[in-house]
């Protein structure tokens, strides 16, 4: 594997592969915020377009396995390279989509893009920085990804007041062309000498496995189809992920490596981050629909509110280092997860009568403490990896936080059908909101509950304690610390 050349520092690999993100989350938080509009354009119903949201996060979930593998086979700057060029295309063809079908298709265009551009970029920045160096590059490389969903509400929102909701996929086009010109001359390629079998098979059974899970909690969700069918996708998809096991177990190696799991940093960093991510996918959606729908607010208005959570989240990237270097990952995964937890539920209290100044500090606090949670998860994962096997981790991890953020939508929705039903509501009302939002807060609670299990040690290397820690090396351990 060749190494970034001296004269690329840590700082610029983490800017390039970060102004990728920022265009993928733009385009989510823009999208977010224009499909009540969307919906009136396709004359069909608001609830429907979460499938637009779904559908991109599905195809996320089924070729972000592929993406490890690829990089190791064809070079980290030409696979990078060809995500951005696929994400660029499908956003294009999502601006010229003249009904809902045509646009999912389109966005599964660009979840193809989206699996391979993600995952091989954090991928480029985890061979090009040392473990002592992780944290302050992931800070580095999360700044700009959360610009995108500081611009993108009140982006989306001017855009489809004022111009065409079309305009909000073509605005990539431009960020894309930037992106590919930059990965070509300043990403070194990388990709190891030692080449593996591709894992056909394994693709094919985790695809089908995820595919058919989610498009049947999707479709359970909007209470769409026949029951025969929901039921038939669900049972698809659990048979197709047993026979992914049964093989993942016979294969030396497995497209997904469930070994990792044997890491307990890793380990804990899925699950609990995945329980996490069901909130963290829900509010994109639930937040904006209840402003416009709910509240009566224009696209505009609506903008100007939800992108408060994202200036909590900028801000926060700012002393995460020194947060985490303070207290450690444990403390900040339990506690630091609880308040943002409890901050997610207070959002089922709001209402229309709120001062603005009231709303504004409650998504403020909560995108800060939710991005301080997440970005101890999205470090700690990777604390106990060996090198040769980072492809392969981040692979396996990106694949789990897509479908934790995709079942959040669904969650959510599925929730919000189902208060619409028991009240008897043509449409959905501000106590509808209320109980999605209660609903996604509960399983999200889960994951500070799991993460006080883990070792309080644990990723010590990264934040930097164990540095502190060394000159007491021979006195009697104290709890805790």
């Amino acid at each position: 594997m060749r190494n970034p050349e001296p004269s690329v520092t840590l700082r610029t690999v983490a800017l390039i592969v970060a102004s990728a993100m920022f265009m993928e989350q733009l385009d989510g938080t823009v999208l977010a915020t224009a499909l009540p509009t969307m919906a009136a354009s396709f004359h069909t119903a608001p609830l429907r377009m979460n499938v637009a949201l779904t559908s991109y996060l599905l195809t996320l979930a089924m070729f972000i396995p592929a993406s490890g593998k690829l990089a190791d086979r064809f070079g980290s700057r030409t696979v990078f390279r060809a995500a951005i060029g696929l994400f660029t295309l499908g956003s294009i063809l999502c601006g010229l989509s003249q009904n809902l079908p045509s646009l999912v298709a389109s966005r599964m265009l660009q979840g193809v893009g989206g699996a391979l551009m993600s995952p091989v970029g954090r991928l480029v920045l985890l061979r090009a920085c040392s473990k002592s160096e992780l944290v302050t590059a992931m800070a580095w490389l999360m700044i700009p990804a959360t610009i995108g969903p500081i611009l993108g509400p009140p982006l989306g929102g001017f855009i489809v007041t004022y111009f065409s909701w079309r305009w909000i996929f073509f605005i990539n086009v431009p960020i894309g062309l930037i992106g590919i010109v930059m990965v070509t001359a300043f990403i070194q390629e990388m990709r190891e000498s030692e080449r593996t079998p591709f894992d056909v098979l394994g693709l094919m059974l985790s695809g089908a496995a995820l595919a058919c899970l989610m498009f049947g909690i999707e479709m359970a969700s909007r209470g769409a189809g026949s029951i025969t069918v929901t039921a038939a996708l669900v049972l698809g998809g659990v048979t197709a992920a047993a026979l992914y096991i049964w093989h993942a177990r016979r294969c030396a190696h497995p497209i997904l490596d469930f070994g990792l799991m044997r890491i307990p940093t890793f380990r804990m960093s899925v699950f609990s981050g995945s329980f996490s991510r069901i909130g963290a996918g829900a509010t994109p959606f639930l937040l904006p629909m209840m402003l416009q729908i709910g509240f009566g607010q224009s696209a505009v208005q609506s903008g100007l509110v939800t992108f408060a959570s994202s200036v909590g989240s900028l801000a926060m990237r700012v002393v995460a280092p020194r947060i985490l270097q303070r207290i450690g990952f444990r403390n900040v995964m339990v506690w630091i997860g609880l308040v943002a937890t409890l901050l997610l539920g207070a959002c089922a209290a709001i209402r229309p009568t709120w001062p603005l100044l009231a709303l504004y500090a409650l998504l403020l606090s909560q995108g800060f403490f939710q991005s301080l949670m997440f970005m101890a998860y999205n470090t700690i994962a990777y604390a106990d990896v060996p090198r040769l096997q980072m492809s392969t981790a981040t692979s396996f991890y990106t694949t789990f936080q897509q479908v934790a953020l995709s079942t959040g939508i669904a969650v959510s929705a599925a929730a919000l059908a189902a208060s619409l039903a028991l009240q008897h509501h043509v449409r959905p009302l501000t106590g509808d909101f209320s109980v999605a939002f209660l609903a996604v807060a509960g399983l999200s609670l889960v994951a500070p509950l799991l993460s006080a299990q883990m070792d309080p040690s644990a990723g010590a290397e990264l934040s930097g304690q164990r540095v502190r820690a060394a000159p007491a090396r021979n006195e009697p351990a104290v709890a805790g610390r």
